[in-house]
């Protein structure tokens, strides 16, 4: 008898072990991320974002934080802001966390998903595309080369051809020091700006901060796309200059997980709807007023204009 009691609380005990590990494992594994239906069932949209430039300025608005609020109440649910990284917001959203490599990616392992949607200004590119499924693009950008205003560069001449007017700017970089964030679309590797002779750092700060650490002499030039630079220009006026562009006209877009088709379907819809009735336009005035002057064909079609 006693041994047979033993062995009850033996299986009991074991069975507890069990269960619990299988609680534990069940909330630490990451799920898929949640598509239109369980967003509408659930009543809520998790906006994903980090505080950059004008789309998420960190005090609760932006460009983007009032686009995606205005979605969550087109899809008649609350809107919930999920502070992020840039290290870290696509492996929130997708619950797996890569290394890009090239134009491809490497899963390095699986992490738990904290968010339906990102929008912070992120630029569409070809390694994110693997990750990731993108919105209609919803703003233009493209990198610009920064430098102090008392850099001996000057900006270039612009030749009416953009593959040129970026050669003639990589020209200028032989045994220059430039800024850049790996893995962004500020990585010097995607320009090869080590190959024209350039001395690449890499940054650890955060993106908003590239512009005040030229400026305070941690090196001459920088790496700078088109909103954060609006923004630099207009909030350290004289202390910095454009020199040129170093890509192509790029574009952003907001990010969903492939696992959710259906909101990004809805959220091309809806777009497309606010460009037309002209509420889209009145945010770009909002918080980019200098961006109409600098990509007219981006706005011009079909933004109520």
């Amino acid at each position: 008898m006693k041994q047979q009691r033993l062995y009850v609380n033996y299986l009991s005990s074991l069975i507890c072990t069990i269960v619990v590990s299988l609680i534990i494992f069940g909330l630490e594994r990451p799920v898929s991320g949640l598509d239109l239906p369980e967003i509408l069932q659930k009543g809520e949209l998790r906006h994903l974002g980090v505080p950059y430039a004008n789309f998420v300025t960190g005090s609760g608005d932006g460009l983007d934080v009032d686009l995606i609020k205005f979605f969550a109440q087109h899809l008649g649910v609350r809107y919930r802001y999920v502070k992020s990284s840039w290290e870290e917001v696509l492996a929130d959203l997708t619950g797996k966390k890569v290394r890009p490599r090239g134009d491809e990616v490497e899963v390095l392992e699986e992490v738990p998903i904290k968010g339906d949607i990102v929008a912070n200004g992120l630029t569409i590119l070809a390694w994110r595309e693997k990750v990731a499924d993108f919105s209609a693009p919803v703003f233009p950008t493209q990198v610009w080369l920064i430098a102090r205003a008392d850099s001996s560069l000057k900006p270039i001449k612009p030749g009416g051809r953009l593959d040129r007017d970026i050669n003639a700017v990589k020209a200028l970089l032989r045994g220059r020091q430039v800024l850049g964030k790996l893995n962004t679309c500020l990585d010097p590797c995607l320009f090869h700006l080590g190959k024209e002779g350039a001395k690449v750092l890499s940054f650890e700060g955060k993106l908003n901060e590239l512009a005040p650490a030229v400026i305070k002499g941690k090196a001459e030039l920088t790496l700078l796309d088109v909103p954060d630079a609006l923004i630099a220009l207009e909030k350290w006026p004289g202390k910095i200059k454009v020199i040129g562009p170093i890509s192509p006209r790029q574009e952003v877009g907001c990010a969903f997980a492939k696992t959710s088709p259906q909101l990004r379907e809805a959220f091309n819809r809806f777009f497309e709807g606010i460009k037309q009735d002209g509420t889209y336009l009145a945010l770009v005035r909002k918080y980019y007023p200098s961006a109409l002057r600098h990509f007219p064909e981006f706005f011009k079609e079909g933004t109520g204009k």
